[in-house]
């Protein structure tokens, strides 16, 4: 598994269909494509929602993007993320 972090910010249409049971929705689409929520974030500023899940891999990280912005009309920007201490492991090497 890949940590996932979503970056996302609403449309007005995107507003609208706000509630509890759209949440639901949300993490339901993450399950499906094999992913897990570590993290779901409301936020001030240039972002509105950030999210920090655990998926298989970079197609189902692109999958649930989609798969959220259909549903929900959220524009989310997805970035794939390391501990520090991977970082630390991976930049060891240079």
């Amino acid at each position: 598994m890949a940590t996932f972090i979503l970056f996302g910010k609403y449309s007005a249409e995107a507003l609208k269909g706000m509630s509890p049971a759209r949440t639901g929705q949300i993490v339901d689409t993450i399950k499906k494509f094999g992913g897990d929520v570590q993290g779901m974030y409301a936020t001030l500023g240039d972002q509105d929602l950030v999210f920090i899940l655990n998926l298989p891999g970079i197609e189902q990280a692109m999958q649930v993007s989609v798969a959220l912005n259909k549903m929900t009309g959220i524009a989310f920007a997805t970035a794939p993320a390391v501990t520090a201490a991977e970082f630390d492991q991976i930049m060891a090497g240079i």
